[in-house]
């Protein structure tokens, strides 16, 4: 991720530049933005070398300085397929990749974790050792047996759409819950849809023949699809977003917008106009 015309600091380097976060001198703190942007973005491996802990104020600050490195990387890395988001239909590879792009895009840049890949990897691997053999035990597996849980708290977290973050911390909006349920269902060979529904993001999985919906945030209660389907309140665009399978390229607009959305409420506009701009190229 980072550019080849400049070397990343020096452990010496980075212990200067990190006792230079609070200088607020303007100078100062260019050239100490210009330098930390370097590592493309992530200082993690880093930092986890250094002999203290940064304070809260240092973490805040490093992570801002961070951000532009790695808005660049993404717009840099960020591939759209010819047709956009239509071509997607069933490229979950080329999704998974524009996630971990994503997922390196919300990342602090200053903490330690696994990429996404390898998380799915473990956590898929974690369900096939606990037994895991069909959609419905990975659903107790994830949200039952509360591996994976609703952040109420902070619903409004851009970091619930950080897949890697929300594997690690075990906790995501709807959304995000439901992709990890995907991606990891995919790794097991196991059936598990999307549902794009308005406001609330869902999942189908079949169990002796019959359509359940899975609502992921609220500990994966299932619910009859034609029982849903009944009820008098839902109107008829809705009653054909529950029947419909959300595809790659769907799902991908549906988080660009809400990532956007969230980030414009964090006040980090910068970033929320790149994700903007980065879904109009799919559209």
């Amino acid at each position: 991720m980072q550019p080849s015309s400049q070397r990343p600091p020096a452990p010496e380097e980075l212990d200067a530049l990190l006792r230079l976060l609070d200088d607020d001198t303007p100078e100062v703190r260019r050239v100490v933005a210009g330098r930390l942007g370097s590592f493309g973005g992530d200082v993690s491996e880093w930092l986890s070398a250094l002999p203290r802990e940064l304070g809260r104020g240092e973490r805040r600050l490093l992570t801002e300085m961070l951000r532009p490195p790695r808005r660049e990387a993404l717009e840099r890395e960020w591939l759209v397929p010819s047709g956009g988001a239509a071509a997607m239909s069933e490229d979950w590879e080329g999704f998974e990749a524009m996630l971990r792009l994503i997922s390196d895009f919300l990342h602090d840049g200053i903490s330690m974790r696994q990429p996404l890949s390898d998380a799915l990897d473990l956590l898929a691997e974690e369900a096939g050792e606990n037994e895991v053999n069909s959609s419905e035990d990975l659903r107790v597996f994830l949200f039952v047996q509360d591996r994976l849980s609703g952040n109420e708290e902070n619903i409004d977290d851009p970091a619930n759409l950080d897949l890697a973050w929300v594997i690690q911390s075990g906790r995501s909006n709807p959304l995000g819950l439901a992709l990890v349920f995907i991606l990891v269902a995919r790794r097991l060979d196991l059936d598990v849809e999307g549902v794009d529904f308005p406001e609330h993001f869902l999942c189908r999985i079949h169990r002796e023949g019959y359509p359940l919906i899975i609502d992921c945030f609220d500990e994966g209660r299932q619910h009859l699809q034609s029982t849903l389907l009944e009820n008098p309140d839902l109107g008829r665009e809705e009653r054909a977003v529950l029947r419909r399978a959300a595809d790659p390229g769907t799902i991908m607009l549906r988080l660009l917008e809400d990532l956007g959305d969230l980030l414009d409420e964090a006040d980090r506009e910068d970033d929320a106009d790149l994700v903007r701009r980065l879904r109009e190229t799919l559209l």
